[in-house]
């Protein structure tokens, strides 16, 4: 490093211009574009440093400078822009002399008086998405800018832009030379939809490589029945069908699809018959990067048909969800903290909340507080705060359990407060009640619509499951669990209702049954409600030994654990048998 000078880094607002179609002006007439290059950068080098602005860089027909206000760097854009616009007015548009501008804020480093990083890469490439006499900024000035700059502004939506990571958001500033030099990039940018603020996703026509028309009404017939599914996952924005049948027929670049569409996320498949079987090919795409997210393959026997549509649309989107989720979680979790928003910091305190440990739930609840702080109408948030409420209360991790308690019912209240329509928000809202409140009635009215009004949701009958348990009937629990782990079967929380199931096989005296569940459980995470299960299970048995190896290990996760605080901690009065199993065990009263 010694060699190179000192290094330092600060936050600055970047602004990178460039002549559009320099070689070609220069090839027609090199010593007239030189002069006109002169007397606009005159133009510039004067705006700059009167939005007291720093050139750092110069080369050719570019100009690389800092701003120490983001503000000031659009104002000197636009103003730019305006004044260089008024310069063109009285030639013809091919002699004209344009610059396109890219302003971005964040961290360089300055060396020698030069500035390098990815502030300066960025806005080099929002540089390049401007029209031409036109401005492009980035997401994070945009927010610095609206309510100030009086200019409007046109979503770009997400942008993977050359050697960046992560897509930028991208916005496109008026300016008045932009409506004569381009008016079709405008004209586009407004008819393509911005990326919404969830995840989105079209489903496209599958293609028949059948030659048989019937089939080509099976396929198009289920992936109807994909996108109805899909739709009813609030936390997704899904293409409705008419606009995805657009594409039927024709040969098409996902990237595109994506761009027309407005979505992050395509789902792409092809439908073959043979033999008086059916085969099914399905992909999820990353429009934007082009990456392969999920790919599978199924393959039926052709019996009724309506049926198979039925079977391979549970297939298809019970594969897709849960992975759609965790490829959004890993986004968040790479996204720097400055940029997060609400949905961003839901997603970061998810896998918190999967740990189901102590910490993971702390830290969790701090990430949903901050969600709620950024908006206080998110549901999801206030419900899944709530969910961890009550988790440290009946996981004995509370230090004070009636502040928990309360908290949980509060967030419970809040949620259905803002949303009572949503079937995760119901869902939640049921398992908490049914722990803390205990009204039986009215948590499986909750529960049951959250499950009507999402059929394929791995949480909405995991947590009818719980709430029929709880409420004494353990063959209904039994049903709703098995049906959410047919709907996610590698979801990451699986340990939950295979723990359900296997506490009410107890309530059904069908203790070896519990066993096989409760060690399947285990073998999906160490979980202290599972080592309980088993506890009772093997104590019913006769099978002391392993009923003592399971309790010592439950005790290790939760050391105060008594028989009596955890059935105040609530849930469990109809829990009569397994209660009766954890005494044989051995667990102190």
């Amino acid at each position: 490093m010694s060699d190179l000078g000192e290094v330092s880094r600060k936050l600055v607002a970047v602004f990178a211009a460039d002549v559009e179609g320099y070689s070609r002006l220069m090839g027609a007439d090199e010593i007239g574009t030189l002069r006109g290059l002169t007397e606009r950068r005159a133009i510039l080098d004067k705006l700059i440093a009167n939005h007291r602005g720093r050139i750092a860089n110069t080369a050719g027909d570019s100009v690389l400078a800092e701003f120490g206000s983001a503000v000031e760097a659009v104002q000197c854009a636009v103003e730019a822009q305006t004044a260089l616009a008024e310069v063109n007015s009285g030639l013809a548009i091919d002699r004209s002399i344009n610059f396109r501008i890219g302003v971005h804020i964040g961290d360089v480093m300055i060396r020698a008086g030069d500035l390098f990083g990815d502030g300066v890469n960025i806005a080099a490439r929002l540089q390049t998405l401007a029209n031409p006499g036109g401005v492009c900024i980035s997401g994070a000035t945009y927010d610095q800018v609206r309510k100030v700059v009086p200019v409007t502004f046109v979503d770009l939506g997400a942008q993977q832009v050359k050697n960046i990571q992560e897509p930028i958001r991208a916005y496109q500033v008026s300016t008045p030379s932009e409506a004569r030099e381009a008016p079709a990039r405008v004209v586009e940018a407004d008819s393509s939809p911005p990326l919404p603020d969830k995840p989105s996703i079209a489903v496209l026509p599958f293609e028949n490589m059948s030659g048989d028309p019937e089939q080509e009404y099976f396929a198009d017939g289920m992936v109807e029945e994909i996108i109805t599914a899909l739709s009813r996952f609030k936390w997704l924005f899904v293409i409705a069908r008419n606009s995805s049948f657009t594409f039927k027929g024709k040969a098409v670049d996902i990237k595109e699809v994506g761009h027309r569409l407005g979505v992050r996320y395509v789902l792409e498949g092809s439908v073959r018959k043979a033999a008086g079987k059916i085969r099914i090919i399905g992909q999820l795409i990353d429009a934007i990067t082009g990456a392969h997210i999920w790919a599978d393959r199924f393959e039926r026997d052709l019996t009724d048909v309506f049926a198979l549509q039925d079977e391979v649309t549970v297939a298809v989107v019970s594969a897709i969800e849960p992975r759609l989720l965790q490829t959004e979680i890993a986004k968040a979790t790479r996204r720097r903290p400055e940029n997060l928003t609400a949905y961003d910091f839901y997603l970061r305190a998810m896998p918190q909340y999967y740990l189901t440990t102590r910490e993971g739930l702390a830290e969790a609840l701090r990430l949903f507080h901050r969600a709620l702080e950024v908006d206080p109408g998110f549901a999801w948030a206030a419900s899944m705060a709530g969910i961890c409420h009550m988790l440290n209360v009946v996981l004995g991790y509370a230090n004070d359990p009636q502040f928990d308690r309360k908290e949980a019912v509060r967030l419970v209240h809040l949620a259905l407060s803002i949303d009572d329509g949503d079937p995760e928000t119901l869902a939640r809202a049921s398992i908490t009640a049914a722990f803390m409140v205990g009204d039986s009635e009215a948590e499986i009215e909750m529960a049951d619509r959250a499950v009507a009004l999402n059929p394929n949701s791995f949480n909405t009958w995991n947590c009818r499951g719980q709430v029929y348990r709880i409420a004494g009937l353990p063959e209904e629990a039994i049903r709703s669990f098995e049906r959410a782990i047919r709907m996610s079967p590698v979801d990451p929380r699986l340990h939950m209702p295979l723990t359900g199931i296997g506490m009410a096989f107890i309530e059904l005296r069908r203790f070896d049954e519990a066993v096989v569940v409760g060690k399947k459980a285990l073998r999906q995470k160490l979980y202290v409600a599972t080592y309980r299960c088993l506890a009772s299970a093997f104590a019913h048995l006769g099978r002391d030994a392993e009923a003592h190896d399971a309790a010592a290990h439950g005790l290790e996760i939760d050391p105060s654990f008594t028989i009596s605080a955890w059935i105040a901690r609530g849930g469990q009065s109809n829990a009569k048998l397994l209660i009766e199993g954890l005494r044989k065990a051995g667990l102190p009263e």
